[in-house]
């Protein structure tokens, strides 16, 4: 999620398999480009399955009592935020979409939530949506990296507008010259290999 600033194929074929190789490049980093968006607030590597399941426990009884919490006291926004994020994690974007845009009711300036209901609204199938919340955490917090860098994987994956996504992803750059991808690699790079190949999405 957004409050960590950490952590989403078929392309042109080449002549020769140098440009293939490039290319297979891009398209691994850009499939993580796509988990990217969805779970910027990874945990530790795989776990076992009993951790996993005490963990899935505590998240439904933190569930459970925040419900109850904003139910009691809708004015407590830090619940309606913790609200959502539980239910971010746990794949659940309509609760979510609900939890955030109450706490913006109590709080309509900040970027983190906003970032965050615009990955939710992203999941549901809500593309528009998405970018209006990332250009509202944008407005508010010029230099936050992740609201500009999902707003470009959302033009290239959900609106297929590959000339936009790279836009929006150089003003990334223009506003943070050492802006990285989630697996360390320079926007700016990126940027200019896909330019470099033209490489379509689908």
């Amino acid at each position: 999620m957004a409050k960590d600033t950490a952590p989403p194929s078929g392309y042109v074929k080449k002549e020769t398999m140098m440009m293939i190789a490039l290319i297979a490049f891009v398209i691994g980093f850009l499939g993580g480009i796509v988990f990217y968006i969805f779970k910027t607030d990874s945990g530790p590597g795989t776990q076992q399955p009993s951790q996993a399941q005490q963990q899935t426990n505590q998240i439904e009884s933190a569930i459970l009592a925040l419900e109850g919490e904003v139910l009691t006291n809708p004015s407590n926004r830090d619940a309606w935020v913790n609200l959502g994020h539980n239910y971010f994690d746990t794949d659940q974007p309509q609760k979510a979409i609900f939890a955030y845009n109450k706490a913006l009711e109590l709080n309509a300036n900040d970027a983190n939530v906003l970032t965050d209901l615009g990955v939710m609204y992203r999941r549901n199938n809500q593309p528009n949506e998405a970018i209006s919340a990332f250009d509202r955490a944008i407005a508010i917090d010029p230099s936050h990296t992740t609201p500009r860098f999902n707003k470009g994987v959302v033009f290239l994956f959900d609106l297929k507008d590959q000339d936009a996504g790279l836009a929006i992803w150089q003003e990334l750059v223009d506003v943070n010259p050492g802006a990285t991808a989630p697996d360390g690699k320079l926007v700016s790079e990126i940027i200019a290999t896909m330019r470099a190949e033209d490489t379509p999405l689908k």
